[in-house]
C-alpha cells in the first residue's frame, strides 16, 4: 500500500473522528442522546486504517434500571402530591371538622342547661348548619380531586397513546434503515430508547426487544402497547361497573372496548394517580361518608326519642342521602336495584367501603349472592348477608349487609354474574343537611317527662361520646384516626419518594458515566484528533517530497 494511501485513510479516519466528537459537543443538551465514539481498525488489506464504526455509548442494562426506577420515582411524586392536597385539609385545625363537632356538642350542653332558652336552641341550629356544611364542603373538595383525577388520566392517556404511536413509526423507520443500509442510524435509536424513558414516566410498562431489533412494549399484565411497526391505542373510558369513574379501556380482538382493571396499571404518573385514587381519595371519601352517615342516623334516632316544646315527638334532626348503586354495564340478566337505604337496626355495621354484589346462582331458592368489600377484597361472610323475599314471589325483596338494604325489582330477572356496585357512604356527606327548621321543635325533653325537660337534650348530648362510627369510635376519635392515616401515609409517600429519587439519581449519574457527553472530555479529543489529522497531512506531505526528490534525480 502506497504512503498516499496511508495517509489518507488516517485523514478520512481523523475525520470521522472529529466529526462524531462534534456530533457529541453540539448534541450536549440534547435529552436522550448517547455519546458516539468512532472504532478504529487495521485495514482489511494490512495497512492503513478505517472506521469500523461510529459506536453509540448506550448500555441496555443500566437503561431498563432507570427506566424502572423513573417510572417509580414518577408514580411516587404524583401520588404525594395528591394526598398532600388532603392532608393540608384535614389537618388544618381551623377548617377541620374537630372542632365543629366540638362546638355542635357544646350547643346541645347548652340546650341542656336551659331548654326552654331560644336562644340556646336557636345556638343548636346554628352549630348544625356549620357542621353539616363543612361535611358538604369536605366532600365537594374531594369530589372536585375525583373529577380532576378523571381529566387527568384522560390527559396521560392521550399523551400515552401520542407517545406509543411516535414509537411504533420509529420501529418502523430503524427496520426499514437496517434492510436499506445494514445499521440504523444512531439517531433513531436515541430518539426510541428517549420515548420508551418518557413513556415509562407516564406509565410503567414492560419493554421485550424482539430479535435485538424491535422494540415491542406492553402493560405489566401483558396488554400489548407496540408491536413493531404497529400500536395500540388505550382509551379512556368510563368504568362498567361506575359510570363516575374514568378508568382505562382497550379494543378487545372481536373489536369491543373492554375496561382494564385498575390493579393493572402501575407506575408512572398515571399509575400514581389511580393508587392515590383507589388507596386514598376513596378512602377518605368513605370515610367522611361514614362519619356524615352515623352523626345523622343516631342523631335523628334519639331525636325521635325526646318531645319538642309543643309536646310533640321529634322528627328527623338531619337529612343524609341514600346509598348510591350501578348496575354493571354488561349484565346478562334485567333485573333492577329500585331502593337502597340504611340498615337503621345494623348501621354499627357500616363501614367506609364500596361494595361489589355478584349473583352467583340465580336458580337457587333464595338466589346466591357474593357480596365483596371493594377496599380489601374480603367477601362477606353468609351470616353478614341477609336475603328477604316477603311476597316470596320474586318482587320487593331485599338484601341487607354492611348496614344498607337493597331492594330489587323482580329477582326473578337476575342470571348469574349479575353484578352491583354498591356506595353506601361515598358521597353521603355532600348531602348532609339540618332537616328541622323551627327551634321549637327540637325535641330536647324526654318523652315522659314534659315538654320542659332537658332529659333528651342530655341524651343527644351524650352521644359525642358513644361509639358510632362501625360500632367501635366516637365521632372524634374516628375522624382522628382519619387525619392520622392520611398524614401516616403521607409521610410514608414521602420518605420512599426520597429513596426512590435518590437512586435514580445514582443509575442517571451511572448512566451519564457512559452515555453522557463529558465537554472537557471532547475538547481534548478535538485536540488530540486535530494532531492526528495534522499528523496524516504530513504524511502526504512527506510522500510528496520524495516523489518530487524521486523525479528531480532523474531530471
Amino acid at each position: 500500500m502506497s504512503i498516499f494511501s496511508t495517509g489518507l485513510s488516517g485523514l478520512n479516519a481523523a475525520q470521522n473522528a472529529l466529526s462524531t466528537t462534534s456530533n457529541n459537543i453540539s448534541n450536549v443538551f440534547t435529552p436522550g442522546y448517547n455519546r458516539e465514539v468512532a472504532i478504529l481498525g487495521e485495514s482489511a488489506s494490512g495497512g492503513g486504517v478505517q472506521v469500523n464504526d461510529i459506536q453509540r455509548q448506550f448500555d441496555r442494562y443500566v437503561a431498563d434500571q432507570l427506566n424502572a426506577a423513573t417510572s417509580e420515582s414518577s408514580a411516587l411524586e404524583t401520588y404525594g402530591n395528591q394526598v398532600e392536597q388532603i392532608d393540608s385539609l384535614l389537618a388544618d385545625e381551623q377548617a377541620g371538622l374537630a372542632p365543629l363537632m366540638q362546638d355542635f356538642f357544646s350547643s346541645m350542653e347548652d340546650l341542656a342547661s336551659s331548654p326552654a332558652d331560644p336562644a340556646a336552641r336557636q345556638g343548636v341550629l346554628s352549630s348544625a348548619d356549620t357542621l353539616s356544611a363543612q361535611f358538604r364542603s369536605f366532600d365537594g373538595y374531594l369530589q372536585d380531586m375525583q373529577e380532576g383525577i378523571n381529566g387527568q388520566i384522560r390527559d396521560e392517556v392521550t399523551q400515552i397513546n401520542n407517545a406509543t404511536e411516535q414509537l411504533a413509526g420509529i420501529n418502523r423507520e430503524i427496520s426499514l434503515a437496517r434492510a436499506r443500509d445494514g445499521e440504523a442510524p444512531n439517531g433513531l435509536l436515541n430518539q426510541r430508547d428517549q420515548l420508551v424513558h418518557e413513556l415509562n414516566e407516564r406509565l410503567g410498562v414492560r419493554l421485550d426487544v424482539q430479535d435485538g431489533k424491535a422494540y415491542n412494549v406492553s402493560l405489566p399484565n401483558g396488554q400489548p402497547l407496540v408491536a413493531g411497526s404497529r400500536s395500540f391505542e388505550l382509551r379512556a373510558i368510563d368504568s362498567p361497573d361506575d359510570p363516575q369513574r374514568t378508568v382505562l379501556g382497550y379494543r378487545n380482538s372481536g373489536g369491543n372496548i373492554v375496561a382494564i382493571d385498575e390493579n393493572a396499571v402501575t407506575g408512572g404518573s398515571l399509575g400514581g394517580l389511580m393508587s392515590f385514587r383507589a388507596e386514598t381519595l376513596d378512602k377518605t371519601q368513605n370515610q367522611i361518608g361514614q362519619m356524615a352517615v352515623s352523626l345523622a342516623t343516631a342523631f335523628n334516632a334519639q331525636h325521635a326519642e325526646g318531645v319538642d316544646l309543643q309536646g310533640e315527638a321529634g322528627g328527623d334532626f338531619f337529612s343524609i342521602g341514600q346509598p348510591r348503586t350501578y348496575a354493571a354495564a354488561d349484565n346478562p340478566g334485567g333485573a333492577e336495584i329500585t331502593q337502597a337505604s340504611f340498615d337503621s337496626e345494623n348501621i354499627d355495621r357500616l363501614r367506609a367501603s364500596d361494595y361489589t354484589v355478584r349473583v352467583t346462582d340465580s336458580e337457587s331458592d333464595p338466589p346466591a349472592f357474593e357480596v365483596r368489600r371493594r377496599d380489601t377484597g374480603q367477601v362477606l361472610d353468609a351470616a353478614e348477608v341477609t336475603f328477604n323475599d316477603p311476597g316470596n314471589d320474586g318482587s320487593d325483596a331485599t338484601l341487607s349487609f354492611g348496614g344498607v338494604t337493597l331492594t330489587f325489582d323482580d329477582t326473578g330477572k337476575l342470571a348469574d354474574h349479575d353484578s352491583f356496585e354498591v356506595q353506601p357512604v361515598r358521597n353521603a356527606a355532600g348531602s348532609l343537611e339540618r332537616a328541622i327548621g323551627d327551634p321549637e321543635r327540637i325535641a330536647a325533653a324526654g318523652a315522659s317527662g314534659g315538654s320542659g325537660n332537658n332529659e333528651n337534650a342530655l341524651a343527644m348530648q351524650d352521644l359525642q361520646g358513644a361509639a358510632l362510627v362501625g360500632g367501635s369510635a366516637s365521632l372524634s376519635g374516628a375522624y382522628g384516626a382519619m387525619v392520622s392515616d392520611v398524614g401516616n401515609r403521607t409521610n410514608v409517600v414521602q420518605v420512599n419518594l426520597e429513596a426512590r429519587q435518590s437512586l435514580t439519581e445514582q443509575l442517571e449519574a451511572t448512566q451519564q458515566s457512559a452515555s453522557g457527553v463529558n465537554l472537557d472530555e471532547e475538547a481534548a479529543n478535538l485536540i488530540r484528533y486535530q494532531q492526528y489529522y495534522q499528523a496524516n497531512a504530513k504524511v502526504i506531505e512527506a510522500g510528496k517530497t520524495m516523489i518530487d526528490t524521486i523525479l528531480g534525480l532523474r531530471a
